[in-house]
């Protein structure tokens, strides 16, 4: 395949759910076949050039399936480092960061549960594993930002407990 075919097809599997640039396909290919993962064919009459995975290639992304993601192997969360910063930062309302982090993780779920409610085509199961993942995550954000909420309350005892929380927890907190 080549670049843009490559690009669909992934897009296509993840359901659109990460756009993928052009240009990094491309920049990934070249270091693909740097490293001989991958080597060029000659330009098609259109003037595209496809590119095929080697025995090297095979290799390394059987590798790749097999071998599990560390927790370390993960990027950065962006929310976590939000809430800390939130914490420490002067005139910040953290509880309003929580409820407005909140607010959006459920919209998305609502929205990724819309999507999942369609029939689903043989050819979209990839998706569905994706739009399933995004659920989880989703739900696991949610559930997480409860608990920083009630443990920054039970911490900051000043701090008047949300709407959105427990009657028994906001009962508590006014005492």
């Amino acid at each position: 395949m080549h670049g843009y075919q490559l690009r669909a097809a992934f897009e296509e599997s993840v359901g659109g759910t990460w756009a993928l640039n052009i240009g990094q396909v491309y920049t990934t290919l070249s270091r693909l076949e740097r490293d001989e993962f991958v080597r060029a064919l000659p330009e098609s009459e259109s003037g595209q050039r496809p590119y095929e995975i080697t025995e090297t290639g095979r290799a390394e992304l059987s590798r790749w399936f097999s071998t599990p993601l560390e927790r370390t192997d993960r990027p950065r969360d962006e929310l976590a480092i939000k809430l800390a910063l939130a914490m420490t930062t002067p005139g910040v309302d953290v509880t309003t960061v929580v409820q407005s982090q909140r607010t959006a993780g459920v919209r998305a779920l609502q929205e990724y549960t819309r999507l999942k409610a369609r029939p689903i085509e043989p050819d979209d199961l990839s998706w569905r594993l994706v739009l399933d993942s995004l659920i989880f995550q989703c739900e696991a954000e949610i559930r997480w930002l409860d608990h920083c909420e009630m443990t920054i309350l039970r911490h900051r005892p000043g701090l008047a407990a949300p709407v959105s929380a427990p009657v028994e927890e906001r009962e508590r907190n006014s005492r």
